[in-house]
């Protein structure tokens, strides 16, 4: 499938989001928003009545990652407020299932996400149930890490297991994506990449999209 961008207003100024949303409007394909509760991860942003906000002011489709203790009471919530795609964790999910097939009912892409060191053989059997799989590249919680490079190999797998499966998934990384980093993510798999700091922090955000559209697109092995 074709390289998508998902910029991550994690890095963006959280006092202009509507003008932060409009610098990537029209270049990026998603607009990636990070949900954390203080509780599954160590660090508080925003939630539903913000993105409810936001989705008002932007016509890119929102990506919403649930960083959250309890994303089976509030997944559907978010798919209902018209999130384009809505991410669960599968560490913290208790009916994964069942919510992933609500946040579908929802109309909404229903994605489940896996840290680090959590491993993707384990969650081959749920690929039925997903439109995508992200795989962490860096511990979640925070904007600005360095790029796990060791996860690449899953990466991988993942890749292998979606291509067995057989079924339109798309395969997402997310943490530490740069110039830098993008084309051996590419070359491992993803298609979907969630980037902060590398859009947000550069002077030309929409330039930025675009030119790891273009690495990515690059290194991406034919089909």
């Amino acid at each position: 499938m074709a390289v998508q961008i998902s910029p991550s207003i994690l890095s963006a100024d959280f006092a202009r989001l509507a003008d932060e949303a409009a610098r990537v409007e029209n270049v990026a394909d998603w607009l990636h928003v990070d949900v954390m509760d203080y509780r599954f991860v160590p660090n508080l942003t925003l939630g539903l009545p913000v993105v409810e906000s936001l989705l008002k002011t932007t016509s890119t489709p929102v990506d919403c990652h649930l960083m959250i203790e309890e994303p089976d009471r509030w997944a559907p919530d978010y798919a209902e407020a018209g999130a384009g795609s809505v991410t669960i964790h599968a560490e913290a999910a208790k009916a994964a299932v069942r919510t992933l097939r609500a946040i579908r009912a929802a109309g909404a892409r229903a994605g489940l996400a896996l840290n680090p060191a959590t491993a993707v053989e384990g969650y081959e059997d749920l690929l039925p149930e997903i439109d995508m799989l992200l795989v962490m590249t860096v511990e979640p919680g925070f904007g600005g890490q360095r790029f796990l490079d060791i996860v690449l190999p899953k990466v991988s797998r993942a890749r292998t297991l979606i291509d067995k499966y057989g079924g339109e998934v798309w395969l997402q990384v997310d943490g530490g994506v740069s110039t830098e980093t993008i084309e051996r993510c590419a070359e491992a798999g993803a298609d979907v990449f969630v980037a902060g700091n590398a859009v947000y922090g550069a002077d030309d955000p929409a330039r930025a999209v675009e030119e790891l559209r273009n690495l990515a697109e690059r290194a991406t092995p034919p089909a």
